[in-house]
């Protein structure tokens, strides 16, 4: 596996965080999946300071988006794909087996709620930063399950997400494949209003897919 590739051109700009610095990079494929992450090459390239890349890698790894490992380092994430279909499929089964509890719970205060989130999500991604559009989108879909009614499986969900590499690395490589994630939001809560049941479970399915 290859050493990060050092760019004497890129320095980080003033205000930035060196946490999206890494990610815009990785999303880019200038970090490559199993490209190892020296320490002193990430100050070098980024401009800045030892303890501010240790919370870029923390924080990276913390989301799924870099591996590390003891007594080695961190290296970017390098996805299975048997393990991504796999959880992909396990995904598809919890999550379509429960919107017919989520139309039944939502009241119309949660719907207004979850468009504020999908909203939230549009306004990212003119706005934020790719960190902030990933949390922006985990907040959608965890106030989604919570709907559910079962807090054990919004838990079991998201433990069965993190043992895959974070949807953005994989999914969000163009901003056409990023606004149909947010056009996909609204969709599932136009369902929620209407109360079709068949129509949110082909959405969630599609979404959880379109990677």
């Amino acid at each position: 596996m290859a050493d990060v590739m050092m760019d004497s051109e890129q320095g980080t700009s003033a205000g930035r965080d060196v946490t999206d610095l890494v990610l815009q990079d990785i999303l880019a494929g200038v970090l490559l999946p199993g490209t190892w992450l020296k320490q002193i090459d990430l100050e070098r390239r980024y401009s800045c300071t030892r303890p501010e890349v240790r919370r870029a890698l923390d924080r990276l790894a913390q989301k799924r988006l870099v591996e590390h490992v003891p007594n080695r380092g961190y290296h970017v994430y390098e996805p299975d794909g048997r393990r991504a279909r796999e959880v992909s499929e396990i995904r598809i089964i919890l999550e379509t087996a429960i919107v017919g509890t989520i139309i039944q719970n939502a009241s119309p205060a949660d719907i207004t709620n979850l468009r504020g989130l999908a909203e939230q999500f549009d306004f990212m991604v003119l706005n934020g930063t790719m960190l902030e559009l990933y949390e922006a989108n985990l907040a959608f879909h965890r106030q989604l399950l919570i709907l559910g009614g079962n807090q054990e499986l919004v838990d079991l969900i998201t433990e069965i997400r993190q043992r895959t590499s974070s949807a953005p690395v994989s999914q969000w490589r163009t901003r056409a494949r990023v606004e149909q994630s947010g056009r996909e939001h609204h969709l599932m809560v136009d369902a929620i209003e209407a109360a079709d049941t068949e129509r949110l479970k082909e959405l969630v399915r599609q979404h959880i897919l379109q990677g």
